[in-house]
């Protein structure tokens, strides 16, 4: 499967992103929508905290997202990181808006993920069609 570009620019949502540590410790953090740069790879800002720390270790990931509204539509990324960018202008071009926090902006990170996997936010997706969701093409 790989992701349809549209569908987070268009769709609001509360998206949460897993990692786990290298002794397999698993931390859940609030993300905004990924940024989608082509079929297969999305990329996420985000500040030098547990997560990034996480992905210095152990490069996989999980990223899931409930979409605004009744019900339970959404989808679950499966995610390898391939790369890190640290260039101030490429981070600020990617950004939506200027978060609040004390010194945040002192620690960003431009990071890329390969998506291995695309699942419905509940069922076993297209294989199973037990559950309906986001489509995204092939």
């Amino acid at each position: 499967m790989k992701i349809e570009r549209g569908y987070f620019e268009t769709k609001k949502g509360l998206g949460i992103l897993a990692t786990a540590d290298k002794s397999g410790r698993v931390d859940l953090a609030l993300y905004a929508r990924p940024h989608v740069v082509d079929s297969e790879t999305v990329v996420f800002v985000m500040t030098g905290r547990r997560t990034h720390e996480n992905l210095k270790v152990n490069p996989y990931a999980a990223y899931l997202f409930k979409e605004e509204g009744d019900g339970y539509q959404g989808v679950r990324f499966y995610l390898t990181k391939i790369r890190e960018e640290t260039d101030p202008e490429k981070i600020e071009a990617y950004r939506r808006r200027t978060l609040h926090y004390p010194d945040v902006d002192k620690e960003l990170y431009l990071v890329y993920f390969r998506v291995n996997e695309i699942r419905p936010l509940v069922g076993s997706g297209p294989e199973g069609r037990e559950a309906s969701g986001p489509v995204f093409f092939e």
